[in-house]
């Protein structure tokens, strides 16, 4: 199948925002749904930081099947710029699914505010500390510490989509790929969420930023809030990217090549006995 540019934005577009949609969301309803009256300490609210890491990993999974088929579901200018970088898609297409990126996490983080906008403003009426729930801070100030922490999740999502992606690898990888990309999303959530909000994304974090600027938030973070999740994930996913084909997939792909029909190597034998 053959899809038009135009086609490929859109559904790039609409599988951002349902990843905005869902990841937002769930930050939304464990933020804005806390005891205030009264307060409670340690209250887990909705699900708490389990629930964050679900709702991201399901709304990256949901992404994926809105979008896949289409556009090959990148949802993350990351991912994009990283397998241009590698020769696995073509850098004529990277600009167009990177504005697509961007403006589906923007409109995805506009809708959330939307359906949440009457208990958002009780919470929190004059905006001043909830910007958060739209995209990531970091633990410790500086660019430094959220730096390396985007870098090595982003590495570690890049280099597992490839893992996961390669048929020399995971010879019916395409059957259960989504899913497997949304584990790897809970998982870095799960290890790495800490230090500055695991958005290895920058699509993800700076669409919403933007619109919590536009609509009126307050205290969205100084310029190395604004960067760290921008450049971190972009290094990451190009390292991750070429230390798999570097360590992994070179030596699979030459594998395949020495021993065409051999099991556990040529992905067709695997698949022709298996069925």
């Amino acid at each position: 199948m053959k899809f038009t540019v135009a086609q490929e934005f859109m559904a790039e577009l609409l599988g951002t925002m349902v990843l905005i949609l869902f990841g937002v969301g769930v930050v939304a309803m464990v933020v804005i749904f806390a005891s205030t009256n009264p307060p409670i300490p340690g209250e887990i609210v909705k699900g708490g930081y389990t629930n964050v890491t679900l709702g991201w990993g399901f709304g990256v999974l949901m992404g994926i099947f809105m979008a896949g088929t289409i556009s090959g579901a990148h949802l993350n200018p990351a991912v994009t710029i990283a397998l241009a970088a590698t020769g696995r898609f073509p850098w004529s297409k990277v600009l167009p699914y990177i504005v697509a990126q961007f403006i589906g996490a923007f409109l995805g983080a506009a809708i959330v505010f939307a359906v949440y906008h009457a208990k958002w403003l009780g919470f929190d009426p004059d905006l001043s500390h909830t910007a958060g729930v739209f995209s990531t801070f970091p633990a410790v100030p500086g660019f430094w510490p959220g730096f390396v922490d985007q870098v090595v999740g982003t590495a570690l999502l890049m280099g597992l989509i490839l893992a996961i992606g390669d048929k020399l690898n995971n010879p019916a990888g395409a059957a259960w790929g989504a899913l497997a990309v949304a584990f790897v999303v809970m998982a870095i959530g799960i290890s790495f969420g800490g230090m500055n909000g695991y958005a290895i994304n920058p699509a993800r974090d700076a669409g919403p930023r933007i619109f919590a600027v536009l609509a009126g938030f307050r205290n969205t973070g100084d310029l190395n809030v604004w960067l760290v999740p921008i450049i971190g994930p972009i290094v990451g996913a190009l390292v991750g990217a070429f230390i798999y084909d570097f360590f992994i997939g070179r030596p699979l792909a030459r594998a395949g090549e020495a021993a065409v029909g051999e099991q556990g190597v040529d992905p067709a034998f695997n698949l022709e006995h298996q069925r």
